[in-house]
């Protein structure tokens, strides 16, 4: 049985992955740590709000949280002698995450993805074909979620992305558009627009499309539970609680890569 901390347990998706926890066969809930109240019952499971305690006493540690609190735990990881195999489902961790990351793979597996669904790891695969074998066609990327989403584009929209941008041999944030208003211009052969809406409950969707002359291709990916994301970050987990030292992504975990 593997013995699962989860930082961020007060959280939405936190609460999510305790309900899959309670009925996971092979994984336990161990650890739960967190700040705040906890909305959901966590069992026996430890609840700290000390980092040592949640890595000392788990074999691997989810990370559901905001970006402030995730480069915090990822510091203290690599700052210690040993610390256990992480899953990164927290967004938004900019420059400065990405370098904790990599240090931190140094020592032992680390998987960070921006969102932890099988669809979407799928949709990821087929946009960077069709970017490829659609070199000439426009890329547009559209993103909604719920009206309290703090990050926008969101980081699965951003991945898409740079997947599309990627298989064109584009750098992203050299072809990224955000926003179009007023007098623009025509659009350029290169962009690649990311945009974002917020409303009510939504709690994802994501819609490439690839436009040309004459037709137009479009990949999309709706979830409709966090239970999808949840049930990933655990897959995620007890798959990367058996590798090496290493830094590995959602593809790797489900053999997509």
């Amino acid at each position: 049985m593997i013995k699962v901390g989860l930082f961020g347990s007060s959280g939405r998706m936190g609460s999510e992955i305790i309900k899959v926890l309670q009925s996971a066969q092979n994984a336990t809930l161990a650890v739960a740590f967190s700040i705040e109240p906890l909305k959901t019952d966590v069992g026996e499971a430890v609840v700290t709000n000390e980092l040592s305690v949640l890595f000392e006493k788990s074999d691997v540690v989810i990370d559901f949280s905001v970006a402030a609190a995730s480069l915090g735990l990822l510091k203290f990881a690599c700052e210690t002698g040993a610390p256990k195999p992480v899953v990164v489902g927290t967004t938004g961790l900019g420059e400065k995450g990405e370098a904790l990351l990599n240090e931190l793979a140094k020592k032992t597996a680390v998987l960070q993805a921006t969102n932890m669904s099988l669809g979407v790891a799928v949709l990821n695969h087929l946009v960077s074909v069709a970017s490829k074998a659609l070199g000439e066609f426009d890329v547009e990327i559209l993103e909604m979620h719920h009206r309290n989403k703090i990050d926008a584009p969101s980081g699965t929209a951003l991945t898409l992305a740079k997947s599309a941008a990627s298989a064109r041999g584009l750098n992203l944030p050299d072809v990224r558009v955000s926003g179009r208003d007023g007098a623009v211009g025509k659009r350029s052969r290169d962009e690649i627009a990311v945009m974002s809406l917020r409303g009510g409950d939504v709690v994802g969707q994501h819609e490439v499309g690839f436009y040309n002359d004459g037709e137009f291709v479009k990949l999309c990916h709706t979830a409709t539970s966090r239970a999808t994301f949840a049930k990933g970050a655990v897959r995620a987990a007890l798959w990367l609680s058996g590798q090496k030292a290493g830094r590995f992504s959602i593809n790797d975990c489900l053999g997509l890569a």
